[in-house]
């Protein structure tokens, strides 16, 4: 199973709002997942990013490897995993 952080869109048109969690690459972006990791908020000004750092770099160890917008995300937070 290849494990992936990855985002969920959620929110209306225009008004977007994002979930980080915890997937098999297979499934749908807003499909199934094991566990949420974090969320993205870029209608704030500034935009609002939170990560449960711990429980990241569990599944990290574990084999979850970030997907680019998610480790985009990562770098402006200044967040490392591992």
């Amino acid at each position: 199973m290849a494990l992936k952080f990855r985002m969920q869109r959620f929110g209306s048109k225009n008004a977007p709002f994002f979930q980080v969690v915890v997937t098999d690459s297979r499934n749908a972006r807003n499909g199934r997942f094991i566990e949420r990791v974090g969320h993205y908020n870029p209608m704030t000004e500034p935009s609002t990013i939170s990560f449960e750092v711990e429980r990241m770099n569990h599944w990290y160890k574990v084999g979850a490897r970030p997907s680019d917008s998610v480790a985009n995300l990562l770098k402006k937070t200044n967040t490392k995993l591992g």
